[in-house]
């Protein structure tokens, strides 16, 4: 499932992910098993001095087919090349990265399909504009860009994938709580609504985002996907962050920096480290 976050803070925007692919598998009349793969890249770049503001992160459902979202990406820059250097704002770029995977979801997956989707954080600066903006695609049952904190001074943190452990340490309580509250006391939808408001309230952990310097939001990130992948190393479940977490900061004036991401490497990397020990 992994973990994707992305921060609209007053200083940019700031994307965040883990590399961990999680896929099941079966040999034939065997059992059913899972198989991990650490070194996906879900935090999406773009080619393009017109695409430098401007970047995503991917969680969700694993591979389209047989392929990651990021194998995709040299196909969908082609697309963009057709904008002839055009600097889209980010709403059209948005709509441009779900009209394109969305296709690939109608070619590839079957159309009895049940799991979960494959879902895009895409955050950027329009130009002329003080403030970043996020975006959320959900492949294939909400194609339609939604804009998340969409005030111009409405600072806050989305994430999704696998959030048992996100949603205790920000909300205060399991994802799962509604619905149990629901069933147990057969809440109405507007009973349920008071009850999570007052929740929240009383236990949300109280982020001033507004306040947060680039550098805070940086580590925020960090330490929620980190938190995540420490806490299902000591739980039964399935382990579905992990590898080397990717982090990028997109700011008005200097676009998308990347603040660390994983490098390919040979074995000599390997033999230096244990040298080293």
């Amino acid at each position: 499932m992994s973990l994707g976050v992305a921060i609209k803070g007053p200083e940019g925007v700031v994307l965040a992910a883990d590399s961990r692919v999680t896929l099941g598998a079966q040999h034939r009349d065997g059992p059913r098993f899972v198989v991990n793969f650490d070194n996906a890249t879900k935090l999406l770049t773009f080619s393009g001095k017109e695409n430098k503001y401007v970047g995503a992160v991917t969680y969700g459902v694993a591979v389209i087919g047989l392929r990651t979202a990021h194998s995709y990406i040299p196909e969908f820059e082609v697309d963009l090349s057709k904008e002839k250097n055009k600097r889209l704002t980010v709403l059209e770029f948005s709509q441009k990265l779900s009209d394109f995977f969305l296709k690939r979801w109608k070619e590839e997956m079957p159309k009895d399909y049940q799991g979960p989707s494959m879902t895009f954080l895409i955050g950027g600066f329009d130009h002329g504009v003080a403030y970043g903006k996020v975006f959320l695609v959900d492949i294939p049952k909400h194609p339609k860009p939604e804009q998340r904190n969409p005030g111009e001074n409405d600072f806050g943190m989305t994430w999704g994938g696998q959030l048992q452990i996100v949603s205790r340490l920000i909300h205060g309580y399991d994802p799962d709580l509604p619905d149990i509250i629901r069933s147990k006391f057969n809440l109405n939808n507007e009973q349920l609504k008071e009850f999570i408001d007052t929740l929240t309230k009383r236990t949300e952990f109280k982020i001033p985002y507004p306040v947060l310097p680039l550098q805070d939001c940086v580590n925020l990130a960090i330490f929620l996907i980190r938190t995540t992948m420490s806490g299902q190393e000591l739980a039964v479940g399935v382990r579905g962050v992990g590898g080397m977490i990717d982090v990028a900061t997109i700011t008005r004036t200097k676009g998308l920096r990347i603040v660390q991401r994983k490098e390919i490497h040979g074995e000599l990397r390997s033999i230096q480290m244990e040298g080293a020990i």
